[in-house]
Order: structure tokens, then C-alpha cells, then sequence
């Protein structure tokens, strides 16, 4: 019998890390709100053809979408088109239109198992699509969850183009039949599985969203949860979410302080060769160190982002 091999996760290399606290969608069919979108503060926008246009509607969103793509007035917000299933009359000419527009990344519903990026990423190689798009994959079903080792397992390879895990927490409660709770009692085992899942691979995983945009306690509570869990960020349906959700997922003050304390220490030439240090009276591994440099990479993306004059900001 000739045993299957998952590759390793690649070493991580926090300078090319990119914050993705805030992930907001945005309906592909409705003009205003693309517009908008370009002067909020989120990290990432997610042009929706999918879940929030409705079927009549799918070709207006595919047209508006693409435009907005070319017409290239994001600024710094990494841009995602979220297209339909391929197996849906409109998925084929979504992923053909994607590829031409070029986003930072589309965004690939209901993927189940890791056939569904396989084919997707071949899809992009036989369109000799820019390198530069990469693929994220909602993970919104059972068989998701389920298959979610096998699927993050698709990141190492750079011709998958695989880089991102979005939890579709909504679906799952639908296809679970679970109930909603204000402690996600029943979505803390699906969130668990996802994240470990895409870490083994180095892959970042986004929240899944708060559906009650008016309730803001409930939603920086749901946000501080996520980033104990180890999210990168949330996905988000309303721009009055942007700024808690960057406030929550960004490191804090101290965080980045003892980053730095913890980098310099381990930079000084007596502990150079050393697994263990300590730092004010702390025990440091080099596996904090790994840690700090994340927490510090991260930081210093979120400061140059800020920094840059956006002239519809």
C-alpha cells in the first residue's frame, strides 16, 4: 500500500504577513455600497456575487464588480471577489470574470474537500491567470469541517494559490441545525477544527460574522472570542463593525512592547545559540520568539497602512 504524504507547513515569514482584521462583504449588486466600501477603514473587502445577490441580479454584480476591480480605487485594501459555485450557471463565467480583473483573491464557496481548490487553482493555470491572485475557501459545511486537515494541506503548494480560510459560521448553524448562542457553544468545536487545521499549513482563518449589526456589546464580545480563539479577523456586514473589529484584532500596546523586548533579547550575541532566555525575569523559548516577530510584523503592517494618505479617506 503506498501511503499518501500531506506536506509540511512552509516557515513562516512574518514580513510578508498582512493584517486581515476586519473582512467586510460587500453585495456585488449594489453600486453605493461598493463605494463606500473604498473609504472605510477594513482591512479586506469581499465583493459578493454569491449568498447576498440575488439570482436575478447575478450578471449586474459580476459587471459592477469587475469594474470596480479595474478601475483599481481601493487603495490599500486587499480586494476579494467571492464567486458562485462552479456548478451553478453563473460559477464558470464568475471565476473566467475574476481571473480577468485580477483581485488580491477570490474567494471560493462551499469547499468541501480539497478537490474543490485543486480544480479551482488548475482552472486559474489553464487561464494563465496572474500569479498574484490567490484563492481562500469558505468553510461553511459539515463535510468542510470534516475534510478541513485535507484541505488546508492544499496551502504548501504554490500552484493551489491557497492562503486563506473564511469560517462560514451562518451556513454551518443551517446545515447543523444547531442552535445560536451568545457563548457559540455549539461553533466552538467547528471554529477549533478550522483553525488548527489551517495552521498546520499556514494558512490564516477569518471569523464567520455577527448577523446583529446594531448590537455592539454583542459583537465586541463575539470578536474578543474570536481572537482568544486565534483568529486573524473577522467577516463583517455592516461598516459601523470596522472599527471595533480593527481595535480587538489588532495587537495591544504591551503585546507590542514585550514583542520587541523579546526580539532584541534574543538579537543580543551572548544569546544567539540559546533556546532559552530570560527576559524581566520571564522564561523566554525561541518558540515566543516566533511568536514576537508575528505580533510585531503584524503591528507594523497595521502602522503602515494607517500612514498611507488615502485621498477619499
Amino acid at each position: 500500500m503506498v501511503r499518501r504524504t500531506i506536506p509540511a507547513a512552509p516557515e513562516p515569514t512574518p514580513m510578508a504577513m498582512r493584517p486581515r482584521r476586519s473582512v467586510l462583504y460587500v453585495p456585488g449588486d449594489n453600486e453605493r455600497a461598493i463605494d463606500k466600501a473604498k473609504t472605510l477603514a477594513a482591512d479586506s473587502i469581499i465583493l459578493d456575487l454569491e449568498d447576498s445577490v440575488a439570482p436575478a441580479n447575478k450578471e449586474l454584480a459580476r459587471k459592477q464588480t469587475v469594474a470596480a476591480i479595474h478601475a483599481g480605487e481601493f487603495g490599500s485594501h486587499e480586494v476579494i471577489l467571492r464567486v458562485n459555485p462552479i456548478e451553478t450557471p453563473w460559477g464558470m463565467a464568475d471565476l473566467q470574470a475574476a481571473i480577468a480583473a485580477v483581485p488580491d483573491a477570490i474567494l471560493v464557496p462551499k469547499v468541501s474537500q480539497s478537490g474543490d481548490i485543486v480544480g479551482t487553482a488548475k482552472v486559474l493555470k489553464a487561464a494563465d491567470a496572474d500569479a498574484r491572485i490567490r484563492l481562500w475557501a469558505m468553510i461553511e459545511t459539515p463535510m468542510g469541517i470534516i475534510n478541513a486537515r485535507e484541505i488546508a494541506a492544499c496551502g504548501p503548494d504554490p500552484d493551489n494559490r491557497l492562503a486563506c480560510f473564511v469560517v462560514g459560521t451562518n451556513d454551518l448553524l443551517k446545515e447543523s441545525r444547531a442552535r445560536a448562542g451568545s457563548n457559540r457553544f455549539a461553533v466552538v468545536p467547528w471554529l477549533a477544527m478550522t483553525l488548527v487545521a489551517a495552521r498546520a499549513y499556514g494558512l490564516d482563518v477569518i471569523d464567520g460574522v455577527y448577523n446583529d449589526f446594531k448590537d455592539d456589546s454583542g459583537f465586541r464580545a463575539e470578536c474578543e472570542h474570536g481572537r482568544t480563539l486565534g483568529m486573524d479577523g473577522k467577516t463583517l456586514i455592516h461598516p459601523s463593525q470596522v472599527a471595533p473589529c480593527n481595535e480587538i484584532f489588532s495587537p495591544s500596546d504591551d503585546e507590542v512592547t514585550w514583542a520587541t523586548k523579546i526580539i532584541k533579547a534574543f538579537e543580543q550575541p551572548e544569546n544567539a545559540r540559546k533556546g532559552v532566555i530570560t527576559v524581566e525575569g520571564r522564561m523566554v523559548e525561541r518558540l515566543h520568539l516566533v511568536m514576537a516577530k508575528r505580533v510585531a510584523a503584524i503591528a507594523d503592517a497595521i502602522d503602515a497602512r494607517a500612514r498611507i494618505e488615502e485621498p477619499w479617506f
